[in-house]
This record gives C-alpha cells, sequence and structure tokens, in this order.
C-alpha cells in the first residue's frame, strides 16, 4: 500500500506537470517568434529608410518618397505592436517571479522560525549528561538503540534545516535578482516604444507634408497615370497577341500531327483490308480444289449423289471505322501537347511561391489587381502584374526555365520578353536592356536584361507578370516571400 500511494500521487500530479510544459515550451516559441519578428521589421525598416535616402535624392517629391514613408509607418506601428507583447510577456515574468519572491520569504521565515525553536530546545539540552540520561534511561537495550537513532536523526534534521535555509535565501536572492533584471527589461521597452512612437509621429507628419505637394501636382499625376495606363494596354495587347499566337501554333501543330495519325491509320486500315480480302480469295479457291478433288475420287457414285452446293463465299470482315476527329476544349490542353511542354507546366505548378525574384535586391511598390492611387484615392488604378524598385541598371533575371518567344520593345515601357513555361508564360515589362532573342532557352536564374531607370524616382523598375494561358496571375502568390 506504501508503494501505490506514491505512484497514485505521481498519477495524479503528470497532467498537471505536462500542462506547466507545455506552457513552459509554448512561452518559450512565443518569445522566439517575437524577437524573430522584431529583427525582421528592424531589417525592412532599414530597407524602406534605404529607399527613401534614394528617392530624396531627387528634386521634387515623388510617389516613390510617399511610398517609402507609407512603408515605414506600416512597418513601424507593427513594432510597436511587437514591443507591447513583449511588455506583456515582461510583465507576465514580473508577476511570477513577484509570487515566487513572496512564496520563498514566507518559506524563509517558515524555515528560520522552525530553526529558531530546534536552538532554543538545543540550548535547553545542551549538556552531554542530559543526553546520555536521555539514551540509559531506556528501559531495555532495544528501547535504549531507538534513542539513540532518534538523536541521530534529531542532529540530522537540524542540520537539514539549516541547509534549507541557505538554499532557500540563495533561492530568494536568485528571484530577487531576476525580478529586477525583468524590470530594467520593461523599462527599457518601454522607452523603446516611446522613441518608436515619436519617431512614428515624425514620420507621420513627413508624409503629410509630400502628400500635400503631391495633391498639389494633381494635374501632373493625372497626366502620368492616363499615360501609363495608356502604355499597360499597348503592353496587355502585345503579350495577349504573342499568346494567342503560340495557342494557334500549337494549335495547328496539333492538328497536323492529328491528320497524319488518321492518315497513318487510314493507310494501315486499306492494307489490312486487302490483306483480309486476299485471304478471304485464298480460302475459297483452296475449298474449291477440295470439293473438285472429292468429285474426282468418287466417280463411281457420282450419279447417286447430288450435286455439290457451290462453296459459299468467306465473309469479309469490315475495317473498323475511322476515329473521330479529336477537338481541344481547353486552351492549357493545346499549350501542353507535347510531353516536354506537360512537363515544363507541372513543374512550374509545383514552384508555387517559391520562385525566384526576377532581381537581386528590390521591394514592390505596386501590387497586382486594382488599387486606389497612393495620392488621389478616388482613382482606381489597374496593374497586370508587380512593379518591383531595385538598382538602377540591376540584373534581370528568369525565374524558371523556359523558352524566349517574344523579346519587343513597346514605346513607354521599354523592352518586353514573353518566356513560355509550357502553359505558362513569364513576362519582363520595363528593361532598358536585354541579352536574349527569340527562340533562346533560358535557365531558372539566367541575366535576360537590365532594369529601366525611373529618374523622377531614382531607382530602376521592372515589371513582372504571370500568365497561365490567356490568364492573368498574381506574381506575389507564386514568387518567395522575403
Amino acid at each position: 500500500m506504501k508503494k501505490i500511494i506514491p505512484l497514485m500521487l505521481m498519477i495524479w500530479l503528470m497532467p498537471t506537470m505536462l500542462v506547466a510544459q507545455s506552457t513552459g515550451q509554448q512561452q518559450q516559441q512565443s518569445r522566439e517568434e517575437l524577437e524573430r519578428r522584431k529583427k525582421d521589421l528592424q531589417r525592412e525598416i532599414d530597407e524602406a529608410n534605404e529607399q527613401l535616402k534614394v528617392t530624396k535624392k531627387s528634386t521634387k517629391e515623388s510617389l516613390g518618397q510617399l511610398r517609402a514613408l507609407r512603408d515605414k509607418i506600416t512597418l513601424r506601428s507593427r513594432l510597436i505592436n511587437n514591443i507591447n507583447e513583449e511588455i506583456n510577456f515582461i510583465n507576465g515574468d514580473i508577476n511570477t517571479a513577484y509570487r515566487d519572491v513572496k512564496t520563498l520569504q514566507k518559506d524563509l521565515d517558515t524555515l528560520k522560525a522552525q530553526y529558531a525553536q530546534l536552538v532554543v530546545y538545543a540550548y535547553k539540552n545542551r549538556s552531554s549528561y542530559d543526553m546520555m540520561n536521555f539514551v540509559f534511561s531506556a528501559q531495555n537495550f532495544n528501547d535504549a538503540v531507538k534513542r539513540f537513532q532518534y538523536l541521530k536523526q534529531y542532529r540530522e534534521y537540524r542540520r537539514r534545516q539549516a541547509d534549507n535555509i541557505l538554499t532557500t535565501q540563495e533561492q530568494l536572492n536568485q528571484k530577487i535578482q531576476n525580478l529586477e533584471s525583468q524590470r530594467v527589461r520593461r523599462s527599457d521597452a518601454l522607452k523603446t516604444e516611446q522613441e518608436q512612437r515619436a519617431t512614428l509621429e515624425t514620420d507621420k507628419k513627413e508624409k503629410d507634408e509630400v502628400l500635400s505637394k503631391l495633391k498639389g501636382r494633381e494635374k501632373e499625376l493625372v497626366a502620368d497615370i492616363n499615360q501609363r495606363n495608356k502604355d499597360a494596354q499597348k503592353v496587355q495587347a502585345a503579350i495577349r497577341a504573342v499568346i494567342r499566337r503560340e495557342i494557334e501554333e500549337a494549335r495547328r501543330k496539333a492538328i497536323e500531327e492529328e491528320t497524319a495519325r488518321r492518315k497513318a491509320a487510314e493507310e494501315k486500315r486499306r492494307r489490312d483490308e486487302e490483306a483480309r480480302k486476299a485471304a478471304a480469295l485464298a480460302a475459297a479457291e483452296k475449298a474449291r480444289a477440295a470439293a473438285a478433288a472429292n468429285n474426282a475420287n468418287n466417280n463411281n457414285t457420282a450419279a447417286n449423289t447430288p450435286a455439290p452446293e457451290k462453296a459459299a463465299p468467306v465473309p469479309v470482315k469490315p475495317a473498323p471505322a475511322p476515329e473521330p476527329e479529336k477537338t481541344v476544349s481547353r486552351t492549357e490542353s493545346v499549350l501542353e501537347a507535347t510531353p516536354e511542354a506537360l512537363a515544363l507546366s507541372e513543374s512550374f505548378e509545383a514552384n508555387r511561391g517559391k520562385l525566384p525574384w526576377p532581381v537581386d535586391a528590390g521591394n514592390i511598390i505596386e501590387h497586382f489587381g486594382i488599387h486606389q492611387h497612393a495620392v488621389m484615392e478616388h482613382i482606381q488604378v489597374p496593374s497586370d502584374g508587380i512593379v518591383i524598385a531595385t538598382n538602377k541598371g540591376g540584373a534581370v533575371k528568369s525565374i524558371f526555365e523556359g523558352e524566349v518567344r517574344s523579346v519587343v520593345v513597346m514605346p513607354g515601357s521599354g523592352y518586353v520578353i514573353i518566356i513560355r513555361h509550357g502553359q505558362y508564360f513569364t513576362t519582363y515589362v520595363r528593361l532598358q536592356t536585354t541579352r536574349v532573342k527569340k527562340g533562346d532557352n533560358v535557365k531558372t536564374g539566367q541575366v535576360i536584361g537590365t532594369a529601366s531607370v525611373n529618374d523622377l524616382e531614382n531607382s530602376g523598375e521592372v515589371e513582372l507578370q504571370i500568365w497561365k494561358g490567356s490568364t492573368k496571375q498574381n506574381p506575389e502568390l507564386w514568387i518567395r516571400r522575403r
């Protein structure tokens, strides 16, 4: 029974221990996640500051400055939230440490009180004569041994009590030091949070100033929006023309291959039909010869037997009807007509969300789809892809292996390169120079040109578009996150 009770106590306490351990692990993971997010946010803020420095070199305010300032404000707000979460964790640690200090202080007071009682008792019975008298006053030897063991245990208990007091005192000191350390951490975090808020207010004021000046150039911005829309429509028309040509070419090849296959099947059917007819004629001739030989061998009984009937012709099995011509109902299936194209499409799809960026360094300044203009929020601006700000003349790379299907120069958009990857197409717009030509096979990461220069933004730009057949895709869902 004595062995079962500790086991039952352990089983009863096990869920509580596991919950406490799990909670501790979750808190540790949350702390690590907060620290990682804090470092990532600070890195992105540094990048936004660098971008802002570049755009400020321009002679007048630009959308790039406004975007950089807005990015800084968004990132700094997230950083402040992150710091506040960290402060909440520290407050929790301080409360826990404070409770531990109170508990240890109470335990220490109890141990000291108990030890004081032991010391008083030992002082009153300090004479060795009293100790010996206590042992030898036993009624028998066994009782004397027990009394002696009791005295030994009593001394050991006193020693353990003294050790417990020292250990508890040490734990209490450590908890107090930890509490003070957490308080310092909280003070530093609060100071950092206040500094970030002050910087945030400065960024907001600067953003408002830039926005106010940009709104004073509304006519210029509207003209720029209209021109960019016209250029984008021309680029989109050119891209659709290339994709349409690729579809028609794939369809033509598929029809030619189907026609050739049907001709080969028809020729084989004709040869098989002739072979069957020849076999049938040979079988009929053989049957007539056998009947004639049978007649010659039975001349004496020929008069008494009826004339043999003519051999029935061997039926000729008709050739199977030709298969109906296959029609392709999906654009994608036409572009995946060959095994190579199908394999390339499947490989491209397998890398969704993991494709590399077309530039080594940069950030997205215009997202996919229809969105509000940065200055004139009443104007909706469409985007067929994403625009990435990068270094002036920075290298532009293919994000996947494929074949270059078009290289053209578009007014206002620079060079436009279209690369096919099975049923997918990646388009690189706003290139200053190009290093490939139509028909070239490129590898993932191969340099295909350089980014154009935006003098007003004082930076380089490249636009990336991804198409599945004739359907536009959001490139941010395909390239990896930075």
